[in-house]
Parts: C-alpha cells; sequence; structure tokens
C-alpha cells in the first residue's frame, strides 16, 4: 500500500460515511417542512418524495475532498464550480427554476474551470483528420461538452436509482485510469472519482424502489458536472501523457459515457423532429420505453447499468482499432437501439389501439 492509498480510502470512507447518516435526516426535515416533490403526468413515482438527495452526496463528496484530496490541477476549481451548480439545483428542487437561469448557473460553473483553470479539450486527437483545435474553438468545444454531459445526467435521472448508478459506473472507470496513469498532472483526479462514488453509495443505500428519496438537480447537476470534468481530463490525458489509450481516448471516453450520450441525443432528436423544443419534457426517455416493455424499475436501473458496462469493456477492449473505428460502431450500435425502441413502441401503441377498440 502506497502513501497515495491511505487518504484515498479515507476519503472515500469518509464521503460515505457523510452521506450516509446525513439521508434520513434530510428526509426528516424534508416531510417536516413539506419540502416534497408532487406526481405529475411524466413521473414514475405516486407519492410525495424529497428531492434533495443530492444536498447528501454533495456534503460527502465536498468534505472529504477539501480535507484528503490535493486540490491542485483545476480541482479547487472544479469544487467552485460545484458550488454554484450545487445551489442553482437547491433552488430548482425547492422553487423551481427557469431553464435559462439554469444555463447562466451552468455558464458560470463551466466558466470557472475552463478559465480560471484551463481545464479544456486541446485537440480532436486525429478525430476528422482535426489535430490540434485553436484556442476559440477548444473553448467553445469545451463549453458544449460540459454543458452537454451536465444536461444529460440530469435528465437521465428518472428512476430510482439509476442516475446514481450510472454516475457509479462512470467515476469508477475514470478514476481508475486516474489512479493507474494519471501521474503527477492527474492521479489527483482520482480522489475527485472515489470522493463522488463514496457519496454516491451513502445516498443510493436510500434511493432504490421504492426510494425515500430522489436526487434531484441538487445531485443531479452537480454530478453531471463533475463526469463533465472527469470525462475532458481522461481526454486530455490521454494526449498528455499518452496513456492509458493515447491518441483513442476520445473515443474510449464516449462509450464510458454512452446510456447517458444516447438518450439525450435520443429524446433532442425525437422532439426536434416533432417540431417541439428539445428541452420539452416527456416520457420518452430511454428507462420509460425499456419499463413499456414490462421491466421493473429495479431490472431497468440493472439493465441500463449492464449497457454501460458492456460498452465500456467493449471501447476499451477494441481502443487500438481507433477513434474512427470506435466512434462509428457507437453511431451504428446507437442507430439500432433507436430502431428497436421505435419498433417496440410502435408495436405497444398498436396493441394499445386495438384494446381500445375492442373495449369499444
Amino acid at each position: 500500500m502506497s502513501h497515495f492509498d491511505i487518504p484515498l480510502g479515507l476519503s472515500w470512507m469518509w464521503a460515505l460515511l457523510v452521506s450516509l447518516f446525513a439521508v434520513p435526516s434530510i428526509i426528516y426535515i424534508a416531510h417536516l417542512k413539506n419540502m416534497l416533490d408532487t406526481p405529475n403526468g411524466r413521473t414514475v413515482h405516486q407519492s410525495l418524495t424529497p428531492r434533495l438527495g443530492g444536498v447528501a452526496v454533495f456534503a460527502g463528496f465536498m468534505s472529504a475532498l477539501t480535507i484528503f484530496a490535493p486540490l491542485e490541477n483545476g480541482v479547487k476549481e472544479l469544487l467552485a464550480g460545484c458550488i454554484i451548480l450545487f445551489f442553482v439545483g437547491l433552488k430548482d428542487d425547492l422553487v423551481g427554476m427557469s431553464v435559462s437561469k439554469k444555463f447562466v448557473g451552468q455558464l458560470l460553473a463551466t466558466g470557472i474551470v475552463m478559465i480560471m483553470a484551463d481545464v479544456r479539450l486541446t485537440s480532436f486527437q486525429g478525430i476528422l483528420g482535426i489535430g490540434t483545435l485553436p484556442v476559440g474553438i477548444s473553448y467553445a468545444f469545451t463549453f458544449f461538452v460540459i454543458v452537454g454531459v451536465t444536461n444529460a445526467i440530469n435528465l437521465i435521472d428518472g428512476l430510482d436509482g439509476l442516475a446514481g448508478t450510472i454516475v457509479l459506473i462512470i467515476c469508477s472507470t475514470f478514476g481508475y485510469y486516474f489512479y493507474q496513469y494519471g501521474g503527477a498532472s492527474y492521479s489527483n483526479y482520482a480522489y475527485v472519482a472515489v470522493c463522488l462514488i463514496g457519496g454516491l453509495l451513502g445516498f443510493l443505500r436510500y434511493n432504490f424502489h421504492r426510494a425515500p428519496i430522489f436526487m434531484g438537480d441538487t445531485g443531479s447537476l452537480v454530478c453531471g458536472f463533475i463526469v463533465s470534468v472527469l470525462a475532458i481530463q481522461f481526454i486530455e490525458m490521454g494526449l498528455r501523457v499518452g496513456q492509458p489509450f493515447g491518441s483513442s481516448s476520445p473515443s474510449v471516453a464516449v462509450g464510458i459515457l454512452f446510456v447517458p450520450l444516447f438518450d439525450t441525443l435520443r429524446v433532442f432528436s425525437l422532439r426536434m423532429a416533432a417540431g417541439k423544443s428539445p428541452f420539452s419534457p416527456d416520457k420518452n426517455h430511454i428507462h420509460h420505453r425499456i419499463l413499456a416493455m414490462g421491466f421493473q424499475q429495479i431490472s431497468t436501473v440493472l439493465l441500463l447499468g449492464l449497457l454501460n458496462i458492456l460498452v465500456t469493456l467493449s471501447v476499451i477492449q477494441f481502443a487500438y482499432l481507433g477513434n474512427t473505428v470506435l466512434i462509428s460502431a457507437l453511431a451504428i450500435f446507437s442507430a439500432l437501439l433507436s430502431i428497436f425502441f421505435g419498433v417496440y413502441q410502435s408495436r405497444i401503441s398498436r396493441r394499445q389501439l386495438l384494446a381500445a377498440e375492442s373495449n369499444n
């Protein structure tokens, strides 16, 4: 055991215990003060439930990271961005917030890590024949990636335990490679991953079906923001350190983030094809489609977690094929998966229509 392992283990345990002991108090206070989420046509839950689980995750993550982790190489700025998004999410969970105001919060948080810490994607590493990016395009694309991934995690938070499970898988993967290959420049991001894993595990103890508490935007925005920065640093580590996947790191990162990215791109495409705003809520997410097939909530979460693990293992195994092959394979798989869900949805709608006609 190295000198690096002990504080890493302590940070994980601290985040886990803080989150684990905070959740019951948050549930009690939320019910006492009537800070509860009311079921509506889009939600799957059927009872009044607090949405403040992200407070426990944030408390465990933030306290463990500031106590045990080295805060250089952009981690300090990451924490500042997390604080901004925590309060944005908290306001949204308690009283609601417009999409534009949430976007301003994301803009501020992203600006802090990009401009003050210079956390950004500097190269496409050969994708579409593009190498090093001009500074302006680098900042613009990094902003798009951070906001996109943050909202992808936020949007997939629709079932008990789903967002927490997916983020757990993603952070475990990134964290392992930062720990093994990060070196002086990136190893402290292993602490970021481990502290978030600890906070999520303590929260997930109470978040599986039937959950007495939800993550809410307080948690999903912060988790999405952290995941987006981990993904960017993972890609840059491949470029600068040459490990673990070299120039294939962008496509590997996309594979690790497969489920939230696929779900977001799919629902946005369907909404825009129907002439709606991509941000207009509906019940067309991947977890809604799997539930419609007859799966229960827990089995749906496990199925999507397994899908993310299988895609992650696949891109890791075939990383030597390069970005073009991997991204093409992920695009083809996404298209086939979308067609499958579309065909199955049409069959379900047809059956419901025939059943309604026979009843009449």
